[in-house]
């Protein structure tokens, strides 16, 4: 059992163990690029991955789903931002802060990135598609770990709840 993360007709399959190791290090360099609301929405969006949450082989999104911008600079501007997080997680930002080696996650990291580059991003996405809104964006931030969580809807960040 696993979780898939598409796009544009190409797939991106992880295990379950896969799926928590790429979240994590994504989410560590999305809370640290993230600066406009786009981003914050993205980060919600990696939070919705919790499978302690959501449930093992239930999460991944397609990225025809979320919703890029409504002009095309707004599109490149989230696409590159999704592109420089991946970089700066692959590049292996913070991982000491793990407790754990992230086995795989840099081949993980650059077949996502080789998924989102040559997507291209539609003004509208799948209304089904689960992409927070402007107003559901990941905002808070652990203070003990300067990582953006669902808080105040979950108890805290991965870093916090996970049992390492």
């Amino acid at each position: 059992m696993g979780n898939v993360f598409g796009g544009g007709g190409r797939r991106l399959y992880l295990s379950n163990s896969g799926t928590e190791v790429f979240v994590d290090v994504l989410m560590l360099a999305v809370s640290e690029l993230a600066d406009d609301g786009w981003d914050h929405r993205f980060a919600a969006l990696l939070t919705l991955q919790d499978q302690n949450v959501m449930g093992r082989g239930a999460v991944g999104f397609d990225l025809q789903a979320i919703a890029w911008g409504a002009t095309a600079r707004d599109r490149a501007r989230s696409k590159g931002f999704v592109l420089r997080a991946t970089a700066l997680a692959a590049s292996g930002h913070r991982w000491g802060e793990l407790g754990y080696r992230p086995a795989f996650a840099e081949d993980h990291l650059h077949r996502f990135a080789a998924l989102v580059e040559p997507f291209e991003p539609a003004g509208d996405p799948d209304p089904d598609g689960g992409f927070p809104g402007p107003d559901e964006g990941a905002s808070a931030c652990c203070a003990r770990h300067r990582v953006l969580s669902a808080l105040p809807h979950w108890e805290g960040c991965f870093l916090c709840v996970r049992p390492r």
